[in-house]
Formats: structure tokens, sequence, C-alpha cells
């Protein structure tokens, strides 16, 4: 095992933290939740070490949280992923194969790469740094758990949607607008809206009694997905509050095993 905290930027406060197997295996990249103003204490360790018992080697993200603003949180994750990309073969990842695990905040930030992994936004905030091939920016496939999906008023989660889109300037919302040729910041962040055939693989699970992130989050998700054509599994699970993690001891806590079972027929058909 690697815990070394990786520092991904001087101008950031993101930082990564390794949980390696000594061996060949694919690679989980984990995102807590917490609103991008905290991190969620049960969405970090305990989460890697279930992966690491599932044969995958992992790494925590530690992404910007508000003051920074968007596009902060996203570029440190496309950070990560390239440094991630850098170390296969030092860290023996599997067959190049990156999963982006995300928990609520943490999944609407997986979903945005998803969205954003070869777009503009991120060539120009991302100069010099920015791949020659986009594709390394893409996860092979999102795993996103009771997820911050949409900025629309009447089912978002206010919070996380407030933290990373108020008190940008005049200046950075005309030039988030104009490289996203959106009308307004918060369709920015709406993952439902921009889904497209690119869109990696997503595995996404929720509960209905989810009262801070509601269900409409994931099932706007599932709609845009099956549109678009991508591959995709959804299970809404009718009993559970929000912040599960692992879920043990609840009706949801099969989720691991049925990532795993689909993640397998994903890579193996």
């Amino acid at each position: 095992m690697n815990h070394k905290k990786i520092e991904l930027n001087s101008s950031s406060t993101s930082f990564l933290v390794p949980y390696l197997l000594d061996k060949t295996a694919p690679f989980v990249l984990i995102i807590p939740g917490g609103g991008y103003n905290h991190y969620g204490s049960k969405e970090q360790e305990s989460v890697a070490l279930k992966f690491n018992e599932a044969g995958f080697s992992c790494g925590i993200l530690y992404y910007s949280l508000s003051p920074f603003k968007f596009p902060a949180p996203l570029l440190d994750l496309a950070r990560a992923m390239l440094y991630i990309r850098k170390m296969e073969k030092v860290w023996k990842i599997k067959n190049s194969k990156i999963i982006v695990c995300g928990f609520s905040a943490g999944g609407h930030l997986a979903s945005l790469l998803g969205s954003y992994w070869n777009s503009s936004l991120l060539k120009y905030f991302l100069p010099g740094e920015y791949p020659e091939n986009p594709l390394l920016l893409k996860p092979e496939c999102l795993c996103l758990c009771y997820p911050v999906i949409t900025a629309e008023k009447d089912f978002c989660h206010e919070g996380s949607i407030s933290a990373l889109t108020e008190n940008l300037t005049d200046s950075d919302k005309k030039i988030i607008l104009s490289l996203c040729a959106a009308g307004n910041v918060r369709d920015v962040v709406s993952t439902e809206k921009l889904v497209s055939k690119d869109f990696p693989p997503v595995f996404l699970w929720h509960t209905l009694e989810d009262s801070a992130v509601p269900a409409e989050n994931t099932l706007f998700l599932a709609q845009a997905l099956r549109k678009s054509g991508v591959n995709f599994e959804y299970h809404l699970f009718s009993t559970g509050s929000h912040g599960l993690s692992l879920a043990e001891g609840t009706p949801a806590g099969n989720w691991t095993n049925l990532f795993f079972e689909w993640y397998k027929t994903l890579f193996t058909s």
C-alpha cells in the first residue's frame, strides 16, 4: 500500500492519496462528496479498502473546495487523471483502465468529467497541460453513488450548485458561457444537459428516500444516457437516506457487488 499524499498543482489545494495493490489491477479514482465545502468522511478510506479487497487499486481525490469555484474542482480531477495515466506502469494499472467513482457532490464532479473530457473548456483552462490525445482524460467508466446531477431549482442540491457557481466574476462567467455555448452558468453544471454519445459508460445508484439529493437527479441522468445511447446500469432503492457510502446493513448494501458484476460484463463482452 502507498498512502503518500501527492499534490497535483501548486496553485490548488488538491491532492491525491493512492491505495495500491502489489499486483496488476484496474484503478478506481474515488471522489468523496460533501457539497463542495467539505469531504464526506464515510466516502474515503473505507471505500478504497472495499475496492482493494475486490482487486482494484485506488486513489482518493481531495479536490478544491469553496471558496474555489467552477471549474477549479474539474481541473483538479483532470490533473489527477493525467497523473494516474503517467503512473500506469509504476502503479501496475491493468489495461490502462481507470474508473472514476464519485459520491454526492463527488459524483457530480465525476459526471462533469464525463461531459467535458474533450472540451474547449478544459483546453482553455489547462494551457500547456491538456493532452494531445484527450482520451487520456476519459474514464473507462463512471460509478456514481447518489450523485448531484442537475442544477434545476426544483430538484437540485442547492448547496452544492451554489458553492460551485456563486460569486463567479462577470469576466469568468463570460468566458465559461462562451466556451460552453450556454445561456447561464447553471446549465454549464447540469450534467443531464451535457450528455452525448461520447459520455463514458455509467453505473449509478440512488434511493427514493434521499431528501438531500432527490432521486430525480439520477432519473434525469438515466433518461439522458438512454437518449444518447450510452451504456449504463441504474439501481433505485426504495429506502435509505443520503450519504450511505457502502450502505452496509441497508437494502442498498449490495451496490458494490452489483457494480463489480456490471464492470465484468462491460469489459468482457
